[in-house]
């Protein structure tokens, strides 16, 4: 997959898994052979490696297959960080639905109320447009990262090492956006745009005063112990233990192979900058799922869904998608591709059966198979 199509999520593994063919549900007991061949299978074809972490109830269970470190050698870790890019927007839909419990706003209320004159020109108007419009991506603003100028900037070969540590405010990517005719009339389609949530962040911080990364801090990752999960701002760095990533920065998937561990996530902000663990996020699924995060009305509302494009087997709520296995199961998790960086967490509506996982590639590997093979046995 060129990172391209990666950056920053776009419902990728759900469209994998809408591929596979028919299977049978796992049994039970925690038999993840389908799931360790996966990875394995992932890294033949490619990835230069993966690190996977299941949560079933009480048990924990790890699979690495691969390398870390193409120069070195050295073998990927369970307890690897990543950036887990679009993963960032269930805690950025989690910190406004705990908001909206609060009653510091409406998912109704306008973008135009909380940003005046922020979403405008080009036939953008905010005042047409709801946060929840936002969060479910039937807002029609155009996705920033899918602009020209923007996509020669970062994702090419000559861009990227030139561009890699600049910083970008919120405001200079939603300019970008604005700089382009909507997709669509607000309400009446649906197309995944990272610019929702640049705005859903810029939200967060003019309601509460705070950033949306301090309030993910306090209301999310301190609660939930999450220590390896964090939001590194303009930090270029992964903290250790991590493992390099790697990217062809091309759109064909041959070619040479960058190391590019380093870069700004300040292009991702809210929409996608994250770093966490496997296990961290298989923590945030369970305890988000499980009722720990949100009231029972705000739950409700995360997982009311709307058609994901033309996927007959995935739908999207607020930050999370609902996706249906061939062999029955019903799951809901989310994506997030950056640089070099392709992740997915998925977990059963309770909450109870959980996989996190990354490839520290982006251009190669089934992650759909991952996911079929942990909850179909093959």
């Amino acid at each position: 997959m060129a990172v391209r199509v990666a950056v920053m999520g776009a419902t990728a593994v759900a469209l994998s898994v809408a591929l596979a063919g028919p299977a049978m549900a796992a049994p039970a007991g925690g038999d993840h052979t389908a799931t360790r061949q996966a990875i394995k299978a992932a890294v033949a074809d490619g990835v230069p490696g993966v690190t996977a972490t299941v949560r079933d109830g009480g048990t924990t269970w790890s699979a690495t297959a691969g390398v870390g470190n193409l120069r070195t050698g050295k073998p990927r870790s369970a307890d690897d960080r990543y950036r887990i890019g679009s993963i960032t927007k269930a805690f950025v839909s989690t910190v406004l639905l705990q908001l909206e419990a609060e009653g510091r706003l409406s998912l109704d209320d306008t973008v135009e109320k909380w940003l005046p004159g922020t979403v405008h020109g080009n036939g953008n108007d905010g005042a047409h447009i709801t946060v929840r419009q936002l969060l479910n991506h039937t807002s029609g603003i155009y996705n920033y990262t899918q602009d020209d100028d923007f996509d020669r900037a970062y994702f090419t070969k000559d861009g990227f090492f030139q561009h890699r540590y600049d910083t970008k405010t919120p405001a200079d990517l939603v300019a970008i956006a604005m700089s382009h005719k909507p997709d669509f009339t607000p309400g009446t389609s649906w197309h995944y745009s990272n610019t929702n949530y640049v705005l859903a962040g810029m939200v967060i911080q003019k309601v509460t005063g705070r950033s949306y990364a301090t309030e993910i801090r306090d209301r999310v990752i301190n609660p939930l112990h999450l220590k390896a999960t964090s939001l590194p701002g303009t930090k270029v760095t992964v903290p250790s233990p991590s493992s390099r990533a790697y990217s062809k920065l091309a759109e064909e998937a041959t070619g040479p192979t960058y190391d590019v561990t380093k870069l700004n996530p300040s292009i991702a902000s809210s929409a996608g900058e994250m770093i966490s663990d496997s296990a961290d996020l298989d923590r945030f699924y369970g305890a988000l799922l499980g009722g720990k995060l949100l009231p029972a009305k705000q739950l409700k509302e995360m997982q009311t869904t709307v058609p994901a494009g033309d996927s007959p087997t995935t739908r999207y709520g607020l930050g999370i998608s609902d996706i249906k296995l061939p062999c029955g199961v019903h799951l809901w998790g989310h994506d997030g591709g950056i640089h070099g960086s392709s992740s997915a967490v998925v977990a059963t509506p309770d909450g109870r059966h959980s996989l996190a996982f990354n490839f520290n590639g982006d251009w190669s590997g089934d992650a759909g198979a991952v996911v079929v093979g942990e909850f179909c046995g093959k």
